[in-house]
């Protein structure tokens, strides 16, 4: 009586064992190749949600990154007996105010540089004329190669197309200021007057309660590190836009207290906040002054006041709380700058952390925190 191969208790058989484990590992790569597909598709889907729906989500988050940045005063105002609801007014009210007090000093400064834009850039680039000579030159001689080899004469049709403005890319073409700030300040004020409402309804309807803990470290480690992080950084920018204001004055150009803002308020995005500002502190500078000379001073003054903060106040400072890595911070601003602009760039930073902190309490994005650390 003949009988078939025996079978293992733990498996199959050893001579069906080699096309079993290359099935096994047939199956495993097209899995394999079935998670990358789907995650890519949920990258793609997710970037494409943010950028369509800008108008919804923009107002949300710049309302949770005020409600950090604001938290610490309704419950300074709470601990001296004001209700949250009273004390979230308050602390509102005296923002509104100090943003509209300052608005309406530099309101007319910022009108009259906007208005003079083009006649501003024509002078700079009158009286950068000496530094771009060889570069014309170089520019010059390309075009004669150029339209030495050019087969149809030259007479290849150019299409312009108009960029779109500045506040249309920093609000949106659907979404006006106006709106934005509305908002935006009624879901500020919401936030603030529920206090940790959200969150103990949260805790209840987590079913276990390793997920209540987890939550409830996770609310109060954002919490506390970003809050803390935007108003340092907050009070940091202030110092730098006081001592460029007071660095302008000094050098004699108009209007520094514009400067001033105008340097804190790009301050917030870290790298390309301070080429911006020293661009357009060096094309103010160019219109302010005759010489070449004075009006380099205007930029570098900038240049030495960002070096000391950048390398010397901020890392002393804010030590390692909630250290980003560079590249990774650089990555993740031009995404956001990308996806919702001006506003995007302005509030990377502290979405970074925040999402940071959170893949950091869970094991299967623990790689992702650990890459934006630093």
């Amino acid at each position: 009586m003949t009988s078939g191969p025996a079978s293992g208790p733990d498996g199959p058989d050893q001579g069906e064992a080699p096309g079993d484990i290359e099935h096994i590992r047939a199956l495993g790569d097209r899995l394999d190749v079935r998670t990358v597909a789907l995650v890519g598709l949920f990258v793609l889907a997710t970037l494409y949600t943010l950028r369509l729906a800008r108008p919804f989500i923009l107002p949300i988050v710049f309302a949770l990154l005020l409600d950090f940045l604001l938290t610490p005063a309704v419950r300074w105002l709470r601990r001296l007996r004001v209700p949250e609801p009273v004390g979230a007014a308050l602390v509102l009210l005296a923002l509104v105010g100090a943003i509209g007090g300052i608005g309406y000093y530099l309101a007319a400064p910022a009108a009259s540089w906007v208005q003079r834009a083009p006649e501003t850039m024509t002078t700079a680039r009158e009286r950068l004329a000496v530094l771009r000579r060889p570069v014309e030159q170089v520019t010059r001689a390309a075009e004669q190669v150029q339209s030495a080899t050019d087969v149809d004469g030259g007479k290849a049709q150019q299409v312009e197309i108009a960029g779109p403005s500045l506040t249309r890319q920093a609000f949106g073409g659907t979404m006006n200021v106006l709106g934005f700030v509305s908002i935006a300040g009624f879901l500020t004020y919401f936030l603030l007057a529920a206090g940790d409402l959200f969150l103990q309804k949260l805790i209840r309807v987590l079913p276990q309660f390793r997920d209540k803990k987890r939550a409830v470290s996770i609310a109060r480690e954002i919490e506390e590190q970003v809050s803390v992080h935007i108003l340092t950084t907050t009070a940091i920018n202030a110092g730098v836009g006081i001592l460029t204001g007071i660095a302008m004055w000094l050098l004699g150009m108009p209007n520094p207290a514009l400067w001033g803002l105008v340097a804190g308020l790009l301050n917030y995005m870290p790298y390309v906040g301070a080429f911006a500002t020293i661009a357009v502190l060096g094309t103010a500078a160019l219109v302010s002054f005759d010489t070449l000379g004075q009006a380099l001073l205007v930029p570098g003054a900038y240049f030495v006041i960002n070096l000391i903060e950048a390398n010397i106040v901020t890392p002393l400072v804010l030590g390692n709380r909630l250290r980003l890595n560079t590249v990774a911070l650089f990555i993740g601003m031009m995404f956001w700058w990308y996806v919702w602009g001006i506003p995007g760039a302005l509030m990377a930073v502290p979405m970074m952390a925040t999402i940071k902190i959170f893949c950091d309490h869970f094991e299967d994005l623990a790689p992702v925190g650990e890459f934006l650390g630093k």
